[in-house]
């Protein structure tokens, strides 16, 4: 029997990953555009119980929950999040940020052990330039730091992690790490 339905869906699903393939060769500007041209899509709907996150489905995925959960903390924050779908032949982020018309991606990272951040930091190489660590545990801030350290070291593409920790959030970029007195800094925001 031929599933029209299932066939449509596959289709639009292979267009789309071709559009978030396409980001892997630009930079700059283009590399934006691209975003927000993804973020604009027709295929995003919004959940009916979450006022500001879009998805295309993947809602049977693994890692649903914990998307969802760092999405709604997203939304609190200011966010409107669209959820991105998880093509099997490339990597990617897992989502979309938007806030006052400025569309970034990142890949998410759910802290949930004391030692787990920089293994997690690591893994994100080669899927997105900007990471979202929500953390769910109480976390060293002086391993953190270091961490986030050593994976702007290691990562000359890294831009930025954004780190969810209760009700606030820290953006901790290249040019923060690198400065001298960035523990102290750092350290002055993540224990506040």
């Amino acid at each position: 029997m031929f599933d029209e339905k299932a066939v449509s869906l596959q289709i639009v699903m292979s267009d789309f990953t071709a559009e978030l393939a396409k980001l892997h060769g630009l930079t700059g500007g283009d590399y934006s555009r691209q975003v927000e041209r993804i973020a604009h899509r027709k295929e995003f709907h919004p959940l009916d119980i979450d006022n500001g996150i879009f998805t295309v489905g993947g809602e049977k995925s693994d890692d649903y929950q914990n998307l969802l959960i760092a999405a709604r903390k997203a939304v609190e924050l200011g966010y409107t999040v669209y959820l991105l779908p998880n093509p099997r032949n490339i990597r990617t982020a897992d989502f979309i940020l938007e806030k006052k018309g400025t569309y970034r991606m990142y890949d998410l990272k759910t802290v949930f052990g004391k030692a787990s951040v920089g293994q997690n930091l690591i893994d994100s190489i080669g899927q997105c330039n900007r990471i979202l660590l929500n953390m769910t545990t109480e976390y060293s801030t002086r391993s953190l730091a270091f961490d986030i350290k050593k994976f702007f070291e290691i990562n000359d593409k890294a831009i930025e992690v954004l780190i969810f920790k209760g009700r606030k959030h820290i953006s901790v970029n290249r040019a923060m790490v690198f400065n001298g007195s960035f523990l102290f800094n750092f350290r002055r925001f993540y224990e506040r």
